[in-house]
């Protein structure tokens, strides 16, 4: 991928985790969140942003359990933003099924179509499909290798543990030439980042606590052992959590009124430090979450740009039960106004890139995939 002499245009993007919103003070069903998801999809091609992606959970209130199926509805009621998935749980599955369906949805969403990679920090999957957890990271490189080389290579034969071997294979649809735009992300394992460069893939950064600033060195380290294992510089992405509303006020009032119990239920489930007010106050003054008026969400976004050398910034705007309108107006303002005020921050200082003092990568201008060339 040819070295950019300007300053590429930084993508934005949404993320759901299919998160059950609420009606008019009800939870809406199942089908109804569904087709949700496809609306908001619309709404934010409609408001000008470059990808809508969509997790891969096994929850209570949560619909994204059939991500290419979701994403086949997307493709086909949008023209050009960008359909991905915000995590793919590769470990739990077959990397021959996942370049099928995804080959399909790349078909239907006519070349716009990428994934997100992980390893999965919700584990349900595990059991679901008859998984050993206690072989979590072994999985997940053995069939990492395997969906690279199909994505990459015309036939192949492959042998592992996992799953039965092949004999130069060729998959039908075909995915274009290298395959789609495929990212690795990570939740902090340095493991994980020296992953990622090996196979010459782009990094998403999932930063969903604490100061963003820490990961910094991660993407320092990742820039190097890019060079390391003799690939092209590949683009950075962060996904973090967030809502935009009219004040700052106003955006964390309704923010911690449903944040609160999520997190609340992680911390009795995972073992860590119940929320408090006090914690999600520094949350939003220096941590991780997005939350407050369009100038403050877009100030804070243009600083992680410059720290942690972004080509990419995903906002995951939902949240369990979170009211619909209170969806919409996110959404908009995210499009229509912090995403171009963070390009005017940016523009406006002509500081060289932090890291590296030249330009992010990004995802090729015909979308074709980011990899080694």
């Amino acid at each position: 991928m040819a070295e950019s002499t300007e300053s590429p245009r930084l993508q934005f993007g949404l993320n759901s985790f299919g998160d059950v919103a609420t009606d008019g003070g009800r939870p809406m069903d199942d089908a109804q969140s569904v087709r949700l998801l496809i609306d908001e999809a619309q709404l934010a091609e409609s408001v000008g942003l470059d990808v809508f992606s969509v997790g891969e959970h096994y929850r209570e209130d949560q619909v994204d359990s059939a991500t290419p199926v979701l994403l086949a509805g997307i493709a086909q009621a949008t023209r050009s933003i960008r359909v991905g998935t915000s995590v793919t749980v590769l470990s739990t599955q077959d990397p021959v099924r996942l370049y099928q369906e995804f080959a399909t949805v790349d078909a239907i969403a006519r070349g716009r179509t990428e994934l997100v990679l992980g390893r999965a920090s919700a584990t349900e999957s595990f059991g679901l499909f008859g998984y050993d957890i206690r072989e979590y990271e072994a999985l997940f490189e053995e069939k990492l290798d395997l969906f690279v080389r199909l994505m990459r290579e015309d036939r192949v034969t492959w042998s592992g543990r996992y799953r039965s071997a092949l004999e130069a294979v060729r998959l039908h649809p075909r995915m274009p030439e290298g395959g789609v735009p495929a990212w690795i992300g990570i939740g902090g394992s340095p493991d994980s980042v020296v992953r990622a460069a090996r196979y010459g893939m782009p990094l998403m950064m999932a930063i969903i606590g604490g100061k963003p600033e820490r990961f910094a060195g991660h993407a320092e380290l990742y820039l190097r052992a890019l060079r390391q294992f003799g690939h092209a510089e590949q683009p950075i992405a962060q996904h973090s959590l967030g809502l935009i509303a009219e004040t700052d006020e106003q955006a964390a009032e309704i923010h911690w009124k449903y944040w609160e119990p999520v997190v609340t239920d992680l911390s009795r489930e995972r073992g860590f430090y119940a929320p408090t007010r006090e914690r999600y106050l520094q949350e939003l003054d220096e941590g991780a979450l997005f939350v407050g008026g369009v100038e403050t969400v877009a100030r804070k976004i243009a600083r992680m740009v410059r720290v942690n050398h972004l080509s990419r910034f995903d906002l995951k705007y939902d949240l369990r039960h979170l009211p619909r309108e209170v969806r919409e107006t996110s959404i908009r303002l995210f499009g229509e106004e912090v995403a171009p005020r963070v390009r005017e921050i940016l523009a406006d200082d002509d500081a060289d890139w932090s890291l590296t003092g030249r330009p992010v990568a990004q995802i090729t201008a015909d979308g074709g995939p980011a990899r080694a060339s």
